[in-house]
């Protein structure tokens, strides 16, 4: 069975003061310090393990180890926040966009106290191209948890960003490609071939866009019989990972929790497809239909971008003037869909669970591990502020107060949809994740799943829920009328 807790709290907020002490000292709280009364994040993360049982002879004393079960002492953990991006992508809010500090910290005690001060913990993620990892950091106070530790317990805990490239964007155009230092640790690449989901695809000429103007570059690594990912390899070859990522709405797959979330451990993110060139009549997915518009509209799309590529300056200043041009006779992707942008993506749901199945079974050589034999694994989720409607980062905020958790990424992510008032029948992500392969995800159905809560309305049999019990999120407006459960 997979037990799956839900907390909801009070406050539909977060504290401000880095580094979110708790809002009292607990029994096994391994320091001396201050406290912050609104911290409230770290009490509901703090139920979770409770409603889960975890080490449950231990409660109330200081020997109390809820993570003890995942982790020993010694051992290297990776935490996997959303660090998608450092702002709403139209605005400077941000709260409802990444995960909050104040979640991440209160892990990051209990890892602490099952590694018993001995080991590592490594914070990192892969953000989008174009976006601040240093501003990132800061607005999530991650250099504040990790001076707290450092002086307090002479601790350290290592942030980093796994990205090779941060591009400078103007006007939605990039204009120059940056080389980062990438993971320490270096990348792997893994070729899943004849495991991958795309090889239902193959033999069918299909053509992948990436994360680039590259499409070149894309298509190489996934054609017939090859469908290769670049990799980070510090969540590969930690002991443990922990994905703590944002409860949102995503316009390629319908939601993004912990399994597209998996995005974030890619070195190369050109590597990854993310729809396929045309309409369905034409074997695509960019398109929701064929239309002389839209031939004409990717026509000049990928004449420019090929342009772009070699990086001429004077082609670069007409691409920025030139853009709001083309949307007005093409229309604003905030209103047309194009790119992937709706319930039909039949890509980007397979490059995600392609990435789940590399961090669950690879090896640090790229080879992958026997059936069985999978990582240590375990997920808490914030949606204490969450986002709907144009997710993962031009969307609405919505206060739901509620944060999760589980030790597998496909049963709470199904928790996830219900509790959006998706159905996850509706979401491929998730319902293909459920099917028999050569290395499972998850060895059950829907009916091996346990909400826990203290809810009653959520402390029962996912079928049994009621949609009048669920927040009822407004989807990407490609996906209305397509992802919701009914009544």
């Amino acid at each position: 069975m997979y037990p799956v807790a839900i907390v909801g709290q009070s406050r539909n907020s977060y504290a401000q003061r880095a580094p979110f002490h708790p809002p009292r000292i607990f029994p096994e709280t391994p320091f001396a310090m201050n406290v912050d009364e609104t911290n409230e994040a770290y009490i509901s993360v703090r139920e979770l393990f409770l409603l889960l049982k975890y080490d449950e002879p231990n409660v109330g004393t200081a020997a109390w180890n809820p993570l003890g079960w995942l982790i020993k002492p010694g051992e290297t953990i990776f935490l996997k926040p959303n660090m998608i991006a450092e702002k709403h992508y139209y605005k400077e809010d941000w709260e409802y966009v990444i995960t909050h500090g104040s979640v991440i910290r209160s892990v990051i005690d209990y890892v602490f106290i099952a590694l018993k001060g001995e080991g590592r913990i490594i914070i990192g993620d892969s953000p989008s191209t174009e976006a601040e990892f240093d501003e990132i950091v800061r607005r999530m106070g991650l250099k504040e948890i990790q001076s707290f530790f450092r002086k307090e317990k002479n601790f350290a805990i290592e942030i980093i960003d796994l990205r090779d490239e941060h591009w400078i964007e103007k006007d939605r155009v990039v204009l120059e490609v940056v080389k980062l230092p990438g993971d320490p640790r270096g990348k792997l690449s893994v070729d899943l071939a004849g495991h991958s989901m795309f090889v239902e695809l193959d033999g069918q000429s299909k053509q992948y866009y990436g994360a680039f103007y590259d499409t070149k570059e894309t298509n190489q690594h996934h054609r017939d019989g090859r469908h290769e990912y670049s990799v980070s390899k510090s969540p590969i070859v930690a002991d443990v990972f922990i994905s703590l990522p944002k409860l949102k709405t995503h316009k390629k797959c319908g939601l993004t929790v912990n399994l597209k979330g998996l995005v974030g451990i890619s070195a190369l993110k050109n590597w990854l497809p993310h729809y396929t060139f045309g309409a369905p009549a034409t074997g695509g997915d960019q398109f929701e239909r064929a239309s002389a518009k839209g031939a004409l509209e990717n026509a000049v799309v990928r004449r420019t971008k090929q342009v772009l590529l070699r990086k001429n300056p004077v082609a670069q200043i007409v691409a920025r003037k030139t853009k709001h041009l083309a949307y007005k006779v093409f229309g604003e992707t905030e209103h047309v869909v194009r790119s992937g942008n709706w319930y039909g993506n039949n890509t980007v749901w397979r490059m995600a669970l392609d990435l789940n199945r590399i961090l669950l079974y690879a090896d640090a050589d790229g080879s992958m591990r026997a059936t069985g034999n999978t990582k240590r694994y375990f997920s808490i989720v914030d949606g204490i502020v969450a986002m709907e409607g144009n997710g993962p980062v031009a969307g609405v905020p919505k206060a739901t107060g509620v944060v999760l958790a589980g030790a597998n990424p496909v049963a709470v992510d199904a928790v996830c949809a219900r509790l959006m008032g998706f159905d996850y029948h509706k979401l491929a992500i998730i319902a293909r994740a459920f099917e028999s392969h050569r290395f499972p995800l998850i060895d059950a159905g829907i009916e091996s799943i346990m909400p826990v809560s203290k809810n009653a309305a959520w402390n029962r049999s996912l079928v049994e829920w009621k949609l009048s019990d669920t927040f009822r999120f407004e989807p990407h407006f490609g996906w209305k009328g397509k992802v919701e459960a009914e009544s």
